[in-house]
């Protein structure tokens, strides 16, 4: 049974072989070998060799892999987006009828951008933002998906994330939070409308994954040959809640009814879906059990997380856990002893419904002693 096989067993609650062990240590990887530090037994892999050495699942298409995502945007005409790179600093101005949209973003050590100053500060680029998502569109590409499914190959099922929410693409890549909660609070009604852009922008992406899912003419859950299928089986929501940013009003009033709506197109279609829920989580326990999500990605018990493995157990129901091993437990200044104890309890509380992995990666600071711990969890589950 190959590991795609198994991951999406997992999902269609089939038995597998032993626990299938699937970390994201694509970012270790990449920076690593770009820093030219790499440890000795890895410094003239691939990435997908050290995945085979390590006998380890790849889970994403396009994260740190250099493969294209198969999630595309495409603004109309009237769109008119200039950018200006100097000395580390980027300058996005995106032109509309209302006035300019301006990002500035600055570049890390680890060669990523990241947004110093958002575009929309006041009510007045609330109107702006709805105009921009009246005039993009997010489609899916079949060609892109197929070339990282071919990439990935029987390493496990090939995954992408579909873009955020409304409320998470303002909250988290348009506006600060505090920003975004004022606006909230104080024009409601102007929020609301951008929401409603964003959604409707989305659309045609649904339409897309859903008619391309069908074709297969498979359903998880009637096949007996799902395990077969090498097509679109699973998707991630990749939010990235941390519940202490998130009043559970807000989850209940704008979260939750797009993740039915969403999730619930893809089920139609046979496409399981999992939500990244990657900060703490202790405020909304109690809601996780009812998400409309066949799994949940990330979650971080203690002593990393804020939330016992037991705790999770009590509050999560029959969903899928994915991943589940703090990513501090990798690093050498943990106790082995810890880092078993803690695979132990979450193979005996979830396994099979469980895609263990690195909540939610392989520490970037980590060294030879992390790439051996890895080694050692993927030893660990083959013999479990």
């Amino acid at each position: 049974m190959t590991k795609r096989e198994m991951n999406i067993r997992i999902f269609a609650g089939k038995q597998i072989p032993h626990p299938l062990f699937q970390p994201r240590i694509e970012p270790w990887f990449v920076i690593h070998k770009e820093r030219g530090d790499l440890p000795p037994q890895c410094q003239d892999k691939t990435l997908l060799e050290l995945y085979d050495d390590l006998d380890l699942s790849m889970r994403y298409i396009s994260y740190y892999t250099g493969m294209p995502h198969p999630v595309q945007t495409q603004y109309s005409d009237e769109v008119k987006i200039r950018e200006k790179t100097q000395n580390g600093t980027k300058l996005v101005v995106i032109d509309t009828p209302y006035g300019e949209l301006v990002q500035q973003l600055k570049l890390t050590s680890d060669q990523a951008w990241r947004t110093v100053e958002f575009a929309a500060k006041q009510r007045e680029d609330l109107k702006k933002l709805a105009w921009l998502y009246h005039h993009t569109v997010f489609s899916f590409s079949a060609e892109t998906f197929q070339q990282g499914s071919d990439f990935i190959g029987d390493r496990g099922a090939p995954q992408f994330w579909v873009p955020k929410s409304p409320y998470r693409a303002l909250s988290h890549i348009w506006m600060t939070l505090t920003d975004f909660v004022y606006a909230l609070n104080d024009v409601p009604g102007d929020v609301v409308e951008v929401m409603k852009a964003i959604d409707s922008s989305y659309d045609s992406l649904y339409e897309q994954l859903v008619a391309y899912a069908s074709q297969d003419n498979h359903s998880p859950q009637d096949s007996e040959e799902t395990e077969q299928c090498h097509g679109l089986k699973i998707i991630n929501f990749g939010e990235n809640i941390d519940a202490h940013l998130l009043n559970p009003q807000y989850l209940e009033e704008y979260l939750i009814p797009f993740y039915e709506k969403r999730s619930n197109q893809l089920r139609r279609a046979g496409i399981y879906t999992h939500i990244h829920i990657d900060g703490s989580f202790r405020p909304i326990l109690d809601y996780l059990a009812d998400l409309p999500f066949d799994g949940l990605e990330a979650l971080t018990p203690l002593p990393q997380g804020d939330v016992s493995i037991e705790e999770m157990k009590q509050h999560i129901g029959d969903k899928i856990l994915l991943d589940g091993i703090p990513a501090v437990l990798f690093l050498r200044y943990y106790p082995r002893a810890e880092l078993q104890e803690s695979v132990e309890k979450l193979l005996n509380s979830f396994h099979p419904r469980l895609v263990l992995g690195i909540s939610d990666e392989l520490p970037q600071g980590g060294d030879e002693e992390s790439l051996s711990r890895v080694k050692w969890v993927a030893d660990y589950c083959r013999q479990w």
